[in-house]
């Protein structure tokens, strides 16, 4: 059985009085990819934000290996090892292609070594070297979704978030996430995914969570549950 790596204990979150968060228990183990699904406002976003460190948690606990990082400035938890791909990229358009993945490295002090990494991302993507010298802004979707991995996975995280990688691309680009999603993983890279894709999605888990109204309300592995429910909880937060 794998060791736990990241371990979020009764989080709860709130915008102003509004709480998006009620109390998530969850749990993503050392070398596996983790899924939550849910439908659109069911706090899958405020969870990785929170997780992160961009939003600070009312009450809870978040462990990354038995180590507290919950309520810690965003610098402090890319530092112990998380990196977070944002939902809709957020690549700095007006950067070029390789000032975002050198800005993915903002906390290291190893430039060599950063070189090296930079090198490794365009042997692994070989359209980002093909555009290295033009602005993000100017790549097509699943371009930019490629570059937002490259650029979190030059944190050279233990733990990388991916919040919801397919959205907005087409199929056959969707498709390409998903291998690339596979074979980081089979690289070493534990990865905790939101994705309103359901079916992509339970492709690629080996453990999977359901949230809805900002609690989580089952958790399996794929093929406990048939895909047909969890699809319908996915988008609808319909009843098993």
């Amino acid at each position: 059985m794998s060791e736990t790596l990241l371990h979020v204990n009764d989080i709860a979150t709130a915008y102003g009085n509004i709480e998006a968060l009620k109390g998530v228990n969850l749990s993503a183990a050392d070398g596996e990819i983790t899924c939550l699904l849910g439908p659109n406002g069911a706090g899958k976003t405020t969870l990785m934000m929170t997780i992160a460190g961009i939003l600070k948690p009312r009450r809870g606990s978040i462990t990354l290996r038995g180590s507290e990082i919950g309520g810690r400035a965003p610098r402090h938890i890319v530092e112990q090892g998380i990196a977070l791909v944002p939902e809709n990229r957020l690549v700095f358009p007006d950067m070029t292609v390789e000032e975002n993945l050198r800005a993915g490295a903002f906390s290291r002090n190893d430039a060599t070594d950063v070189d090296r990494d930079v090198k490794a991302m365009f042997a692994r993507f070989p359209v980002l070297e093909e555009r290295s010298t033009q602005n993000a802004g100017t790549l097509s979707g699943g371009e930019q979704q490629m570059l937002a991995i490259s650029r979190a996975l030059m944190a050279r995280p233990k733990l990388l978030l991916m919040d919801e990688p397919s959205l907005g691309l087409a199929p056959l680009i969707v498709e390409d996430i998903f291998r690339i999603i596979r074979e980081l993983n089979e690289d070493g890279t534990t990865i905790f995914l939101v994705e309103q894709n359901a079916h992509m999605a339970l492709q690629v888990a080996h453990h999977f969570y359901l949230i809805e109204q900002g609690l989580v309300v089952f958790d399996g592995i794929p093929g406990e549950m048939e895909e047909e429910e969890v699809i319908k909880r996915a988008y609808l937060g319909a009843e098993v």
